[in-house]
């Protein structure tokens, strides 16, 4: 493949899809930038979209629900200042493009010193390809989703004869993108990226002696349905199950303040939650993270090194470009306890005079782009897992978590634990159930004291949720040994 290829082929689809059908084209969109920065402007994109995804659940061997939903339009918006003005059309067209145009450009100062002379043509990002083209909506038959799910169920069912009930659910999306942009500092430029994704997941509940007990499992990325292998697919089952199952024999956990033990993998929803929403661009610009003006200040243990890093292959948080045509980076967050710096995106970035990261997101064309995650993780570190379980005299070891809050002002956090194990005299003793974690963010960083050597990214199913928008994302962490945390239990 030449160097170039990667970008032509995004945006040749991109043209084909979101400009053509609509009688529009890059000059087209020079003009609307334009007239934008006839007012005193600093950044003006306009986002185009074209979704196709699809959802199928079985229950009980039967399809419960089945949904196909094709989604396209575009998103204009103008930045000037720390003010931002939107507008939305699911009609792509001339007519609405200079109308939204005209409307967001109305924050910005009006008068012949905004006006900015545009090139005939745009820039473009240089290629980059994290992951395939394919359309994964299309990659199976309707007949062959099903009995996918249908696998699922048999696998479950087959695994132990407490299982008495299996949910399945595949989804998938396919999704292309086109952003045209001008930054009064850097030019206008075009970038396009074209966005597979896939899950299935599987939920099954255990019965034993009048006792029920629920367990969950899954995974994907930026694939197609091709991914799903019958060996990936027993090890969702088998992880679901075996949850269901330990939790059968689990006593009420304990509470108070004790040494804890997190798993490798999923427990990183915990740093995302806890650490990573707080080192977001917008809110340390407005001062309401506990992080906010600490760059340079030891936040977090020695040896404790957090990065999101938007650009590992087919992973579920990864982009090619962020949604403001930039490309995706590894941002160092934490170095070795020492806080280096937050997410950007390109307004916060200009704000706070500092680089673009490359971490502008939005859920659709309908929704305005903030600075977000991708994947984000701790580095591993030099101790081995069952060193770190037998050096804890009294402890809980939490492998899997479920929901959770935090309020970023204050780095406060509750998050409760899916499966969890008392740790006695250095041994896994016995499954805790009810057991939440209860600290601060920015005070849990300080408090680790071992960190293994076994990191470990999720499956592939991170949701995150921001301002009402939810958006994909990845977590991972190695095993950590953190002191004196507070457990919430139910002994």
């Amino acid at each position: 493949m030449q160097a170039g290829e990667p970008r032509i082929a995004h945006l040749a689809l991109a043209r084909a899809q979101l400009l053509e059908p609509f009688g529009l084209d890059e000059s087209a969109l020079l003009r609307v930038l334009g007239d934008i920065f006839v007012h005193k402007a600093d950044y003006a994109d306009l986002y185009f979209q074209s979704t196709r995804s699809e959802g199928w659940s079985l229950e009980e061997g039967i399809v419960k629900s089945g949904s196909f939903n094709i989604d396209q339009g575009v998103g204009v918006r103008t930045v000037a200042g720390d003010r931002t003005a939107f507008a939305y059309s699911d009609d792509i067209s001339l007519a609405a493009l200079q109308g939204a145009a005209q409307a967001t450009r109305t924050i910005a100062a009006a008068g012949k010193s905004g006006r900015v002379k545009l090139p005939d043509t745009f820039g473009a990002m240089p290629p980059r390809v994290l992951y395939g083209q394919a359309d994964p909506v299309s990659s199976l038959d309707a007949d062959a989703k099903v009995r996918l799910l249908e696998r699922v169920e048999r696998m479950a069912r087959a695994k132990d004869p407490r299982i008495v009930q299996v949910m399945a659910n595949l989804a998938a999306e396919h999704d292309v993108v086109l952003i045209a942009r001008q930054d009064r500092e850097r030019g206008p430029l075009i970038a396009a990226d074209v966005r597979p994704l896939v899950r299935v997941s599987v939920t099954v509940i255990a019965e034993q002696g009048g006792r029920r007990e629920m367990g969950h499992s899954g995974g994907g990325g930026r694939f197609d349905y091709g991914y799903f292998s019958d060996a990936l697919l027993q090890s969702y089952v088998d992880e679901a199950v075996a949850q269901a199952l330990v939790n059968l024999d689990a006593r009420p956990a304990p509470a108070g303040p004790m040494t804890v033990v997190l798993g490798p993998g999923w427990p990183g929803v915990l740093l995302h939650e806890a650490i990573g929403h707080g080192l977001e661009g917008d809110f340390n610009r407005k001062g309401s993270s506990a992080f906010a003006g600490r760059v340079g200040e030891r936040v977090a243990a020695k040896g404790v090194t957090v990065v999101d890093d938007g650009t590992i292959a087919n992973r579920r948080g990864s982009l090619n470009i962020d949604d403001e045509g930039n490309p995706t980076q590894c941002t160092v967050l934490i170095e070795d306890g020492i806080l280096r710096g937050y997410l950007q995106d390109t307004m916060n970035a200009r704000l706070m005079k500092t680089g673009v990261t490359g971490n502008a997101r939005r859920e659709s064309f309908a929704h305005i782009p903030m600075p977000r995650m991708t994947n984000t993780y701790m580095h591993a570190g030099s101790h081995d897992p069952a060193e770190i379980i037998a050096s804890v005299k009294d402890g809980i070891y939490a492998t899997n978590f479920g929901g959770g809050q935090v309020d970023i002002t204050n780095g406060k956090f509750v998050f409760s634990a899916s499966v969890a194990y008392r740790i006695e005299n250095g041994r896994v003793t016995y499954p805790v159930k009810g057991a939440t974690l209860i600290g601060n963010g920015p005070d849990v960083l300080t408090r680790v004291s071992m960190i293994g050597n076994d990191l470990a990214l999720d499956a592939g199913v991170g949701v995150c949720g921001k301002d009402g928008q939810s958006v994909p994302v990845g977590v991972g962490q190695p095993t950590l040994r953190v002191e004196a945390l507070t457990v919430g239990g139910t002994a």
